[in-house]
């Protein structure tokens, strides 16, 4: 029978701690969807502030035994310098206090691409490959790219789309990280190209996409029906072409679409409070979506800072944090609730008041509409792969047959 090609499992099964530096507020791009929407060119983070956020960081008993050294910008390749500075020290740091990280860190990045080959970036990359998780967005095909990820100035007048200054780095990103994904971005204008963009990027060598709506609200009346409709027109491509055997796409995964019970099943679905962010001023927040550059209508919602430290009650709120805390009684009742994603910074800037327990369910009508295409793509895969399995079958009697007769 046909194998369905399993994704690889997330690193340390997603029990590590994720410390997030936000080294700049600067980017290339003005991307269209981007929940940043206070990027600039001035906070730039120092050496002092990153030096006295690692001290205060190791000096604590955190009880993860992994840790994730996260790096966001804007676009933190603009600070390749600052950041080989602290990864550095990092090393020296956990080694010195033989703290239990050093054994077992991560120096994660989620880049748009564009000066991934610039002779700085490769030689970080050549010092820590056995540590590093880098990912380069790119959209799917140039159209999809280009509609949404452009560039802040204009050429012509018109705008200019980054799609290929990112291709030519995507060989270089493979050849040294096989087994990468990329992240793309879904948002009402370019629902029509998901089928042919994740398909395309299959194209490019790039074998698990994963692919998210934004959870902002974003979306038209009748985004649903053409989102189901790409998903499956993918789902019949991905079955008929076989491309299950050797690629992944995170719209389909089997255990969605299911009903949860509020007693047994009752998880917060973001880690936001278990992660730690620090920004170029200093400031600790429970998640970067909840730093002043990613938020449109609230404040900040500041836990400390590397001169005070954590300030334990500020983070009171996100530890009582669960499912039925903050969803309405449709969303406890939805009996599709399983795999519904949700943000808690989104949460917290969609909210009526200053809260985190205010569940916004602007995707609630997309997500109905992939968990419709998701069961047509498993009961479609499933219906071939017994065909598959019986025509096996068929095939094996008859030449046990024929041996008979010879």
């Amino acid at each position: 029978m046909s194998k369905i090609y399993n994704e690889i499992d997330t690193w340390e099964d997603g029990t590590a701690k994720n410390i997030t530096f936000i080294v700049t507020k600067d980017c290339q791009l003005a991307c269209k969807y981007c929940y940043l929407v206070g990027k600039n060119s001035q906070e730039r983070m120092s050496w002092d502030i990153a030096k006295a956020a690692i001290d205060y960081i190791l000096d604590q008993e955190f009880t993860e035994k992994s840790v994730i050294w996260d790096f966001i910008g804007g676009e933190p390749f603009l600070e390749i310098d600052l950041i080989d500075r602290i990864c550095d020290y990092l090393k020296i740091e956990m080694y010195r206090r033989n703290h239990h990280w050093f054994n077992s860190y991560r120096f994660s990045f989620s880049t748009n691409g564009i000066n991934y080959h610039t002779a700085k970036v490769q030689q970080f990359i050549k010092k820590n490959r056995e540590h590093l998780s880098i990912g380069i967005t790119i959209d799917g095909t140039e159209t999809k790219h280009n509609l949404n990820r452009i560039y802040r100035y204009s050429v012509d007048g018109k705008e200019h789309g980054s799609y290929l200054d990112v291709l030519k780095n995507i060989p270089l990103w493979l050849k040294q990280f096989p087994n990468a994904g990329t992240k793309v971005t879904i948002s009402s204008a370019d629902i029509p190209y998901i089928s042919e963009s994740v398909l395309h990027l299959y194209s490019l060598g790039i074998h698990e996409v994963n692919i998210n709506v934004v959870f902002e609200n974003v979306w038209q009346d009748g985004d649903e029906i053409i989102f189901e409709e790409e998903l499956m027109k993918l789902a019949d491509a991905i079955i008929e072409r076989g491309f299950y055997q050797e690629y992944a796409c995170s719209f389909f995964v089997e255990d969605i679409g299911k009903p949860l019970d509020c007693r047994l099943q009752n998880q917060n679905w973001c880690g936001a409070g278990r992660m730690l962010s620090i920004d170029a001023a200093g400031y600790f927040y429970p998640c970067t979506r909840f730093a002043q550059y990613s938020l449109r209508d609230k404040k900040a919602w500041i836990i400390g800072n590397v001169h005070d430290g954590i300030d334990k009650n500020k983070l009171r709120s996100f530890l009582t944090l669960d499912r039925c805390t903050q969803s309405t009684q449709e969303c406890i009742d939805c009996e599709v609730a399983e795999g519904c994603a949700w943000c808690q910074g989104e949460n917290y800037d969609a909210a009526d008041t200053p809260t985190i327990y205010q569940r916004a369910i602007s995707t609630c009508k997309m997500h109905k509409a992939r968990v419709r295409a998701n069961n047509y793509y498993w009961n479609k895969l499933y219906r071939k792969l017994e065909l598959e399995g019986e025509r096996e079958e068929y095939e094996k009697n008859k030449r046990k047959s024929n041996d008979v007769i010879c």
